[in-house]
């Protein structure tokens, strides 16, 4: 839904004209913007009780307590942050002013260094009351700076600050609004990849739907969702770790899901590069595989986000409709060994879409963008045809004539990998025929899903449902 785009120091401004709304500032490392755009506007000693910056690590760790991690930029840290200060102001102020509406703004920022080896980001929280006396709400969220000077990044900082509590207060009611507001003046400045919006005010609102929200308006390509059905970030789990991501449809959920996840892990765990105790697998789900009718179809992505985080899956909402663009993203986050598991038809799809529009000399350069070393490529058979028994797999791959040295090159050189152990009677179950069969409620598709799966969806009604608009 649109919202009125207002100029950052006119929400400020609101803010501070605003009698019940007051707070802590709470800014360490480059975020010191946000306390100063309140006070530059006017009016900030209706709205301001502290503003403060433990600068220095040992003040900070004295204040705040030590990270296990030895990470100052980390969400733990925020949430420490705002612990501490909410509880200071209750303390000292509960009894004094019972009519305001307490806050805390807290963040942790790494803003980019000269040298540019730190490209810039940080954890940004609030703590909020809607009304005075109530158990209070919290929106966190990371985010990464696209300026390419430290002073810019300061600056989209103090913005973002100031659309975040503006958002809390002004947008309450409205989740789209909320979270699209964020990049009111900083588009193409910053990525928000994580927001986790929770308390007794927002119960009825889905972390999932908020971080579909964040790549539908533009805010990042990429967002994670836990089992709990709660956003998580990748820096808190994925750093330096190996990582398996499989690509679906996920409408629903196949006993050929359970496989490809199985055994295509299994046998990533067993690479010689590969720790097992630090390999991590995720589902990804992308924007265009949600579309109807040319719209995102909100329901039906809850509707598989269920069944997801029923098998205990961490799956990626993302934009990215090439896997080059998931591999950049990853790329922050130095993944030791990347695996992507892709169904044979689809690997087909890619090689030839890149045969046919490079056979211009740019061949070996299309190929080595996906193609590197420190990523396996996963290819799960598949039959042939729905009234074919005959398994096509990696080496079997009916490649074009022109490419099929450069392909065998790759299979050879175990940049593409044939899953191995997996299980052939299952290859007969399809996707569109598994939610056909759900649609039409003939009771075919209960064979086809994994157990756990099946009273799910008949006691929630999933994909039955007509279109909500969420």
């Amino acid at each position: 839904m649109d919202h009125q785009i207002l100029k950052n120091e006119q929400k400020a401004l609101e803010i501070n004209l605003d009698n019940a709304i007051y707070g802590t500032f709470a800014e360490i490392g480059a975020g010191q913007e946000v306390a100063r755009i309140f006070f530059q506007v006017g009016a900030a000693a209706g709205t301001i009780a502290k503003t403060m910056s433990a600068y220095d690590k040992i003040y900070s760790d004295r204040i705040y307590g030590k990270e296990p991690s030895g990470r100052y930029v980390c969400e733990s840290r925020v949430y420490k942050m705002l612990d501490h200060e909410y509880d200071l102001m209750v303390e000292r102020l509960q009894e004094e002013l019972p009519d305001k509406t307490f806050f805390v703004f807290a963040d942790t920022v790494a803003a980019i260094n000269y040298s540019k080896t730190i490209k810039g980001d940080g954890w940004l929280g609030v703590r909020f009351q809607l009304t005075p006396n109530s158990a209070p709400n919290d929106l966190v969220l990371h985010v990464k700076m696209k300026d390419t000077n430290n002073k810019l990044q300061q600056e989209a900082v103090g913005k973002l600050g100031v659309n975040m509590i503006y958002s809390c207060y002004f947008y309450k009611d409205n989740p789209k609004a909320f979270v699209a507001s964020l990049l009111d003046g900083l588009t193409e400045r910053v990525e928000v990849d994580m927001i986790r919006l929770t308390g007794p005010d927002f119960e009825h609102v889905d972390n999932r739907l908020l971080g579909l929200y964040l790549v539908e308006h533009g805010l990042t390509e990429v967002t994670m969702i836990g089992p709990d059905k709660q956003s998580v970030h990748a820096s808190e789990f994925l750093y330096k770790r190996s990582l398996m991501v499989v690509r679906g449809h996920f409408r629903p959920p196949t006993k050929v899901t359970l496989d490809v996840i199985k055994s295509s892990f299994d046998q990533f765990k067993k690479e010689n590069d590969v720790d097992p105790s630090k390999a991590f697998i995720v589902s990804e789900l992308t924007l265009e595989n949600l579309v109807k009718d040319g719209q995102l179809d909100y329901q039906d992505f809850l509707d598989r986000a269920d069944l997801l985080c029923a098998l205990g899956q961490t799956f990626i909402i993302s934009n990215c409709h090439n896997h080059q663009r998931l591999i950049n993203y990853l790329s922050d986050y130095k993944i030791r060994k990347l695996g992507l598991v892709i169904g044979v038809h689809e690997l087909l799809e890619i090689i030839n879409q890149k045969y046919d529009l490079n056979r211009d000399g740019r061949l070996l350069v299309a190929f080595g963008e996906l193609f590197t070393r420190n990523i396996l490529i996963y290819a799960y058979p598949a039959l042939k045809s729905e009234d074919s028994d005959e398994i096509m797999d990696a080496y079997n791959l009916p490649v074009p004539e022109g490419i099929r040295f450069l392909y065998k090159h790759l299979v050879d050189s175990k940049q593409i990998v044939p899953v191995e152990d997996y299980n052939e009677e299952n290859l007969h179950i399809f996707p569109y025929m598994v939610f056909n069969s759900i649609i039409e409620d003939d009771g075919k598709w209960e064979s086809m899903v994994p157990e756990k799966l099946i009273p799910i969806i008949k006691e929630n009604n999933l994909f039955r449902k007509d279109h909500v608009e969420v």
